[in-house]
């Protein structure tokens, strides 16, 4: 069987608050920051392909008044990065070590920022193969990247298990004929595995 791995949410912890909590301290200028102008809308189009420059340039001329805290989403990216979580890497550390799966890992991620998390996280290495969004100019639940991963590895949808913490994302994979796994925590995780006989 191969078992499909998203990355943030699941094995890495990431959090814009982790550095705009102390860049901007009022929680409701935060808010309006977040749900107006560093949206998750935006954020996902570099996930999708969209350079950080012209990311970051498009809310330049949208909000000036706001230019410090928008240059700061990039240029302090890697404070967002929480670390490991922990207990899905030792489930993963198993599973690599067990050696009766395939494991990949499929993950929507800025073709510019992965290579950080990369060089940071060595267990990144464990997977036979890692689909980024960003390099592949499309992202989850859209069907054609569940389809570049089939294709690119060689993988039979129906020898395949999907994890990811987007419940849109696993329903996207299970209409390409993958089996999903909703992730809420590691234990639910070796729950579902075993449940299918993966563990």
């Amino acid at each position: 069987m191969v078992i499909i791995f998203d990355v943030g949410g699941v094995l890495i912890d990431w959090n814009p608050e982790y550095v705009f909590r102390d860049l901007i301290p009022d929680a409701e200028k935060r808010r309006f920051f977040f749900d107006n102008i560093c949206t998750h809308h935006w954020n996902i189009e570099q996930n999708a392909g969209r350079s950080l420059a012209d990311a970051t340039a498009l809310l330049l001329s949208e909000w000036p008044e706001w230019e410090r805290e928008i240059r700061a989403f990039y240029d302090q990216w890697e404070g967002m990065l929480g670390g490991p979580i922990q207990e899905t890497v030792d489930l993963l550390r198993e599973l690599r070590d067990g050696g009766e799966h395939r494991l990949l890992a499929l993950t929507n991620w800025s073709a510019e920022t992965f290579p950080v998390a990369l060089d940071r996280y060595e267990f990144l290495h464990w997977f036979e193969g890692i689909v980024v969004s960003g390099a592949e100019k499309t992202r989850k639940p859209f069907a054609d990247i569940y389809q570049i991963l089939l294709n690119r590895y060689s993988v039979a949808p129906e020898r395949a298990v999907f994890i990811d913490d987007s419940l849109k994302n696993v329903v996207a994979a299970e209409s390409a004929g993958i089996q999903g796994i909703h992730f809420q925590d590691a234990a639910q995780l070796r729950v579902a595995l075993a449940e299918m006989g993966m563990i």
